[in-house]
């Protein structure tokens, strides 16, 4: 077993003792070397002891959570987030990839961020040097704009996309194929519905169980073999009875958006 030398990072005292009780009866690999009350608390630990994992609060007096992160970096530790955010905040850190807890904290999604981080530590280390991902999550929390940029995991790291290049996303079981513009496919797993959940309503809609669509790279649609879109790389994809409503409203609401402008 992996012994993983953690910290906990976290102005609010029972959320400090009570995340220590659930490691302490549930995470045996953990092994929690310091606790912190603040930003600057956390970089003297970091400063002065190996750490592989950092349990991390984004909203702190005194110093963002996201403050931390040079030094998270700096020093190879995964970090984990611990939140009591929105629903906005958690669609921005879902689409950047990263591992996060919702307060209060559940025990199985605990052990397995935890059990996650175990198997992935390198994959982990090798990417904390590259701080895209956490920079644009904090500046998707700080604007409240819309998800523009997704980042998904690719080979033996991350890529980080542009919603407005992908094309389509195709189900494939438990994965999904992201169809870029560039006619790159990135396979990922992830279902369809938390694309739903992240991607901009007024520009992507699921137009059949197997597929959603970027009205932007719509080029037209027609009922002559059924009803069909046809994109602009040239593929064509059936739209279900069922969605086929909902299609036609997006369309309504695309269209008018655009010529507003």
């Amino acid at each position: 077993m992996t012994v993983l030398k953690a910290i906990i990072v976290d102005d609010e005292e029972f959320a400090r003792s009570s995340l220590f009780f659930l490691l302490q009866q549930n995470c045996p690999e953990v092994e929690i070397t310091g606790i912190a009350r603040s930003v600057s608390e956390a970089k003297d630990i970091l400063a002065h002891h190996p750490i592989d994992l950092i349990f991390l609060d984004i909203a702190m007096p005194g110093g963002n959570g996201f403050d931390l992160v040079p030094d998270a970096q700096k020093h190879n530790a995964a970090v984990i987030f611990t939140t009591a955010y929105d629903q906005y905040a958690l669609k921005a850190i879902k689409a950047n990839a990263l591992d996060y807890l919702l307060k209060p904290i559940d025990i199985d999604e605990l052990k397995t961020a935890v059990e996650k981080v175990s198997q992935h530590i390198n994959l982990f280390k090798n990417q904390l040097g590259n701080d895209d991902r956490i920079s644009n999550l904090a500046s998707s929390l700080t604007s409240k704009s819309e998800i523009r940029k997704l980042t998904l995991p690719y080979g033996q790291g991350f890529k980080m996309i542009d919603v407005d290049d992908i094309i389509y996303i195709e189900a494939d079981s438990n994965y999904s194929i992201v169809h870029l513009s560039s006619q790159e496919k990135i396979t990922v797993s992830k279902v369809l519905r938390e694309f739903e959940e992240l991607l901009p309503t007024d520009q992507f809609v699921r137009i059949h169980k197997s597929n959603i669509i970027n009205l932007n790279h719509l080029k037209e649609y027609n009922s002559k073999n059924g009803l069909q879109v046809f994109l602009k790389n040239g593929e064509s994809i059936n739209i279900s009875r069922r969605r086929a409503s909902d299609f036609f409203e997006k369309i309504k609401l695309f269209t008018k958006a655009g010529s507003d402008h």
